[in-house]
């Protein structure tokens, strides 16, 4: 009996005081975001971040940044290295206190930082609670080498000296704790490689060398890339806009200190449809903008339509001019330095400080209207390029009403080849976009009609990289994903925007052949649904099928293989001699091995598509999609599987 009052008794005794480490270790989506790739990445870019704080400052100006051979991360500076002395309050090393206090840090000093990346000041103490096991070396200004090990966030012993030394600065080494990163622990080398380019840019005069000790080159030397940009934010956007045509000479930048608010801008204009502007807060790129992207957008608009006006080009327009026409074929980056700032949005990542917007508009509106007043030629042809805008934005409301799905009255509803599902929750619910009507009908034969919906598409949709926007709504495939989908372009808050509240499946799976087509299809629409249903992707609900490549028979055993070591061990399994059939696509499948293979939710193979940078995946579409071949060839070459072919 006493056990069962034991349960019910809630006293004192049942609240656990979790230590800060513990804490960590139990709930690390709370510090790093969540325990996949992208929260693993996470580690890394908070050690860095310190280094780029000690830069900031003016301490360092080199930072070095290896993925070790056993998958490790070293991080290196050459700043002024984490205090050792004895710290007063807590008794040991400064050092162990950094390391090991969750909330420990120079950041909460006014003093000693003015503006430092990072978010939450959290910093290198989560990096070593996440590690099996962390090294910190100090290379300390009193000429003596300090050297500290943790394991799971815990000292192993006092922090000793190891050695003299004429060098400054820090060396962090750790390994993340695979049973809290239970997905994987293998770092990405294009992942930290973005990362480190763009932290290069943001900061101008850093050099972060960075090394991949896992694979070697044809000559054997370690895969590494040394990143230094001299101008800053104007260097990142001829990067990010290498691949789309300029229509003005000269990238229009800025970098002001009004107030206590640093802000750096740099923008150009280019013969592209589509606006691209990347905001940065403390380098932390804050994708679902805020105040500081708020005031660059009130200072361009303020500035180009007051000249505008002026020139008296407007005076033919039978109608008024947008915000957004202002802003087509714009990329622009904004980066703000905030001493406190202060986030709002689900992922963290909007500014929510109100006095960024004023100094901001200020800055922007003064360099556009100095640009525009020197260059008469280049506002002439943005202002051009914005009257094209306004003209085509008219169109494409007038396409966009056309799409809208019309009440079920007036007629209209689905599109004629969609084989929709019974279910009506639409979270139980996928659609297949199948390329061409042989491999639709298999599908539909093959599906699970309950759940499972099939939208047949016609070859090639449009590439929508190149194409305007009214002409994009106007296209036939694309109305008809639209429609299918159930969603709409406008929300409340941001008339551009997707609205997702009737997505009629929460799973929308792209499923083309196997091969050179159907990866370009695959592609196509990808570039549909990034640039007009970001939404769809952001919120994980767009699938790659992956159907098999063979079907490796004998007797009256079968095996299906999707790639060329499966189909080589299967032979084996059965023998060495049985039959082997290579799908050259979906059409060559029966309705009943597309759906053992490709559509049973028990057996399929799904990808799901997310993305890590928005800046990275933006600069890579408009690469893949565009008109210029060399950037594009380069690229095919980087990520080509060459096979050895003997002749």
């Amino acid at each position: 009996m006493s056990e069962e009052i034991n349960k019910n008794n809630y006293s004192a005794d049942s609240i656990q005081a979790l230590e800060g480490m513990e804490h960590v270790r139990m709930r690390p989506s709370m510090y790093i975001g969540d325990v996949g790739v992208r929260g693993l990445h996470h580690l890394v870019y908070e050690v860095v971040d310190n280094s780029i704080d000690e830069a900031m400052g003016g301490h360092c100006d080199k930072i070095i940044v290896d993925i070790n051979e056993d998958g490790s991360i070293s991080v290196e500076d050459n700043g002024r290295g984490i205090p050792v002395g004895i710290h007063k309050k807590e008794g040991v090393s400064a050092l162990e206190v950094v390391m090991t206090k969750i909330g420990a840090g120079g950041k909460f000093d006014k003093d000693s930082y003015k503006v430092s990346g990072g978010l939450h000041g959290v910093g290198v103490s989560v990096v070593n609670a996440l590690s099996n096991h962390l090294r910190a070396t100090v290379h300390s200004s009193d000429g003596k080498i300090y050297e500290q090990e943790y394991e799971k966030g815990k000292a192993l012993y006092p922090v000793k000296q190891i050695g003299d030394t004429t060098k400054r600065g820090t060396i962090v080494t750790f390994y993340p704790d695979p049973t809290i990163f239970t997905q994987t622990i293998e770092y990405s080398y294009d992942t930290l490689s973005a990362r480190m380019r763009e932290l290069s840019f943001l900061n101008k005069g850093i050099t972060i060398v960075f090394t991949d000790k896992r694979e070697k080159d044809k000559d054997g030397n370690y895969v590494s890339e040394t990143f230094h940009s001299n101008e800053g934010l104007k260097e990142y956007i001829r990067y990010l806009d290498g691949n789309r045509e300029p229509i003005i000479a000269h990238v229009i930048s800025m970098d002001s200190e009004k107030g206590e608010i640093p802000v750096e801008v740099a923008l150009i204009y280019n013969t592209s449809y589509s606006e691209n502007i990347f905001s940065y807060v403390n380098n932390i790129n804050t994708h679902e903008g805020g105040t500081h992207l708020q005031g660059f957008r009130t200072g361009l608009t303020r500035a180009l339509k007051k000249y505008a006006d002026a020139s008296g080009m407007l005076d033919k327009l039978k109608f008024e001019i947008a915000g957004d026409d202002f802003r087509e074929g714009l990329t622009a980056i904004i980066s703000v330095k905030v001493a406190e700032p202060q986030f709002e949005g689900q992922t963290k990542t909007k500014l929510g400080n109100r006095e960024v917007v004023a100094p901001v508009s200020q800055a922007v509106s003064e360099m556009v209207e100095n640009y525009l007043e020197e260059n008469p030629n280049d506002a002439r042809i943005i202002v051009q390029k914005v009257i094209l805008a306004a003209q085509a934005r008219h169109a494409a409301k007038k396409a966009r009403e056309m799409v809208q799905r019309k009440t079920v009255l007036g007629g209209g509803g689905l599109p004629g080849k969609l084989s929709d599902c019974s279910e009506q929750d639409p979270a139980k619910c996928e659609i297949f976009l199948v390329e061409g009507d042989s491999a639709g009908g298999t599908a539909k034969q093959g599906r699970d009609r309950a759940f499972q919906a099939i939208l047949p598409l016609r070859g090639k949709i449009l590439n929508v990289e190149k194409a305007m926007h009214h002409k994009v709504f106007e296209n036939e495939e694309i109305r008809n994903i639209f429609t299918a989908l159930g969603v709409t372009v406008g929300t409340a808050e941001d008339s551009k925007a997707l609205n997702l509240e009737k997505l009629r499946y929460h799973k929308v799976i792209i499923m083309c052949d196997a091969d050179v087509d159907g990866s370009h299809i695959s592609t196509l629409i990808l570039t549909f649904f990034f640039r007009f249903m970001k939404e769809l992707i952001e919120g994980g609900h767009v699938y790659i099928a992956a159907p098999p490549l063979y079907l490796v028979k004998k007797g009256n055993k079968k095996e299906y293989a999707w790639n060329d070591v499966q189909r080589d061990q299967a032979n084996e399994r059965m023998g060495g001699s049985a039959a082997i059939q290579r799908y050259k696509g979906l059409g060559e499948m029966n309705a009943e091995q597309l759906w053992e293979t490709t559509m049973d939710p028990n057996f399929r193979t799904l990808r799901q598509i997310t993305i890590d940078s928005m800046v990275e995946a933006d600069r890579v579409f408009s690469m893949l999609m565009g008109d210029e071949v060399p950037p594009r060839r380069e690229f095919i070459e980087k990520n080509a599987v060459y096979a050895n072919i003997d002749a």
